[in-house]
């Protein structure tokens, strides 16, 4: 009787395993063809998903945003610029390192407001490449085989 109950055990044991590693097998071959799937559109440039949006969106932050936030860059320059000199005493004690450090802040800010669009892009450029190194290392790693299940 000892041999029928080891049979029959060993028997469903074997079928368990190997249901279990057929179902997990599909399942990581369909995340990882998903994965794929996703690294490639999430890894799409904005110019290439689509150019007519892009464009569009280029000719607004250049013809739209940039010269509202050119106003709005000046009247803050020239207000900060007001108010250091009148804090020292009516323009009577000017200290000429403020100017610089004003000059030098406004400056910046022109650089960082002209380039602003080119910041953006340099953003989502980092991230695609991000994202395809990483799609790349996930569909690598996620391969099941029945030596990783014994370990």
């Amino acid at each position: 009787m000892d041999f029928l109950t080891d049979w029959l055990t060993d028997w469903l044991k074997e079928l368990l395993i190997g249901g279990i590693m057929g179902n997990l097998e599909g399942l990581f071959d369909t995340v990882n063809a998903q994965v794929g799937e996703i690294a490639v559109q999430v890894g799409t440039t904005p110019a290439a998903w689509n150019a007519g949006v892009f464009s569009l969106i280029r000719q607004l932050s250049e013809t739209v945003i940039l010269p509202i936030a050119g106003l709005v860059l000046t009247f803050v320059a020239t207000y900060e610029l007001i108010q250091m000199l009148l804090e020292k005493n009516n323009m009577h004690e000017v200290d000429v390192a403020n100017l610089y450090k004003w000059m030098f802040k406004t400056a910046c800010a022109v650089l960082i407001l002209s380039n602003t669009f080119n910041i953006v892009m340099a953003v989502f450029d980092v991230s695609q490449s991000v994202i395809s190194r990483s799609a790349g290392l996930i569909q690598g790693s996620t391969a099941v085989s029945p030596d990783m299940l014994n370990n």
